[in-house]
């Protein structure tokens, strides 16, 4: 006799969401997650809480005109979908697209999720309409975050579990799937000693006993490998983005390690597109750390300066907010791997803000009054405020001379020559003169500015850096931040595991990053944001539903 009908590998955002399918069309189903009870909902309750959603209300109230033609064409156009195995990642990224454009945002309307207004305009593409990139603002930010995205799946589940048709088993970690006959057909693993720890941090590992659990299907939700850096560098891709970073901080907590895509692999199950990743260029060192060499990324507004470690001004597409891939192979190209922001106080003020839940309290609150007084504000929202002021990665200076001067100081050797730096932000500056001009950033700011959204809250009024009127002069140095693997199982549109030969393993489904979001990686080549977090729900429904039968 079976322990239960489902097994899921994972309690993860897409692990609740396939959890509670199952549970709804009636399947028991047992839970297993190897942190604590607290760490439910994984790395989604990190996560500022965007969604990628096709003409929505809060599309259309603010002027946009989106639709599921173009929002495919951005899609295709940013994937550049081009290997035989890509199959599936085109066929679930099709499909997606219908379900941001269709059912997607009634669906979590109906279960109490609520957005923010303003939609956020994230990564704006290479500069053709044909390529990568997003041609219109489609970022939804969750209101409360990470953890309002998570809270009505974790309360689906929490109530079947009540019910008993789900069982939660923490400090479980799978490192076998049991195959009888060619099927999976259970799981076998270790039982890790009890987690006192907060949330993010790293716990222990130490075994305490051992457990084999039997199910018709086991659903593996458990994530990719951002947390594990040497893995990171063995996957990646050095023939299109150039030499692995010798330093990089961690996007995501410890835990996200990777296990199971290579236990799965073990089961005979396939992996596709493992060098496809994503990885952010405007990383900044924690300086409240909760995990291990604990990174924050920047989500810049278009405005600040670009430069690389010597000081060499980015060239487009290589701007804030623009073409993620684009610049990190630019960066390290130079030999470097890192950059800076050059910016003033005006600019921080309305432009920065930082990924993470716990950085962005007002959201997570769902403080209307709180998030209003720190986006209008005379200073940056509190959180920037406080890495400006403590945060190692950032230096405040009231001259361009001091600024390079500590700038200097802080790699430790003299690569950035003042007067070549003040040339590049002079000339920047005389054109701003005009409501034209030829320099690309320039014209992206006034193009930003042309939405409402942006104008409003996230892109300041055109300026000169060097005027001593726009507050002191800001530099930080920006860190490659591991976060997304966009590779991964390989999974039809069911979230059926597929083998070498392209055909379902009996009882094994995937769904989450650790299928690449669906098919093995439904992103291809580029994100378009928004969509890890869609992604996880996405292929959690497919994969619950399908399993249910």
């Amino acid at each position: 006799m079976m322990d239960c009908d489902a097994i899921i590998v994972g309690g993860g955002l897409a692990g609740l969401v396939a959890a509670a399918e199952l549970a709804d069309r009636g399947r028991r189903v047992t839970i297993l997650e190897q942190e604590g009870e607290n760490s439910l909902g994984g790395q989604a309750f990190w996560s500022l809480g965007g969604l990628f959603f096709v003409d929505s209300p809060e599309q259309r109230r603010l002027r946009i005109r989106d639709s599921r033609e173009l929002a495919l064409q951005d899609w295709m156009g940013s994937a550049q979908f081009s290997r035989p195995e890509d199959f599936w990642p085109r066929k679930v990224a099709e499909a997606y697209v219908d379900f941001a454009a269709g059912e997607m945002r009634p669906w979590l309307h109906a279960m109490g999720m609520r957005w923010f207004p303003v939609v956020g305009w994230a990564e704006r593409g290479g500069g053709h309409a044909h390529g990568h990139g997003n041609s219109v603002p489609r970022f939804h930010i969750t209101w409360g975050t990470g953890p309002g995205v998570v809270e009505p799946f974790e309360r689906r589940v929490r109530a079947h579990a009540a019910a008993g048709l789900i069982t939660l088993k923490f400090r479980h970690r799978v490192s076998r799937l049991v195959r009888t006959n060619g099927a999976v057909t259970g799981v076998a693993g270790e039982i890790l000693e009890p987690s006192t720890v907060q949330r993010g941090q790293r716990s222990g590992r130490a075994v305490t006993g051992g457990f084999e659990l039997s199910a018709g299907a086991v659903l593996v939700t458990s994530g990719g490998i951002g947390g594990d850096l040497d893995l990171v560098r063995k996957a990646w891709p050095v023939d299109r983005l150039g030499p692995a970073p010798k330093t990089m901080v961690a996007g995501v907590p410890h835990h996200v390690d990777g296990r199971m895509i290579a236990i799965s692999r073990d089961a005979g199950a396939a992996v596709i597109n493992a060098d496809r990743m994503w990885h952010y260029t405007e990383g900044v060192r924690n300086w409240d750390p909760i995990w291990p060499n604990h990174g924050i990324r920047i989500l810049p507004g278009p405005s600040s300066m670009w430069f690389d470690a010597r000081g060499e001004r980015l060239p487009a597409p290589c701007m804030p907010g623009f073409d993620t891939l684009s610049t990190l192979k630019h960066i390290l190209a130079t030999g470097h791997d890192w950059s800076w922001f050059v910016l003033t106080q005006t600019i921080i003020r309305k432009e920065f803000a930082l990924s993470g839940s716990e950085q962005n309290p007002d959201f997570t609150a769902k403080d209307w009054r709180a998030v209003l007084r720190n986006r209008r504000g005379a200073s940056a929202p509190p959180p920037v405020e406080a890495f400006k002021e403590k945060g190692a990665d950032f230096i405040v200076r009231d001259d361009l001379g001091a600024l390079v001067e500590a700038m200097n100081a802080m790699t430790g050797e003299a690569m950035i020559d003042a007067g070549r730096l003040r040339m590049q932000i002079e000339a920047r500056d005389r054109e701003i003169d005009n409501p034209f001009s030829k320099d690309a950033q320039v014209t992206a700011i006034r193009g930003a500015r042309a939405y409402l959204g942006d104008k409003l809250i996230r892109t300041a009024r055109p300026h000169r850096i060097l005027d001593p009127a726009n507050g002191p002069l800001i530099a930080v140095k920006l860190n490659i931040l591991t976060r997304k693997t966009l590779g991964g199982l390989h999974t039809n549109l069911d979230g059926q595991v597929l083998d070498a030969a392209g055909e379902p393993i009996p009882g094994l489904y995937a769904a989450g990053e650790v299928a690449g979001f669906g098919g093995g990686g439904y992103h291809g080549t580029n994100a378009l944001e928004g969509t890890f977090l869609g992604g996880c729900i996405f292929s959690g429904r497919n994969a619950g539903r399908h399993a249910a039968r």
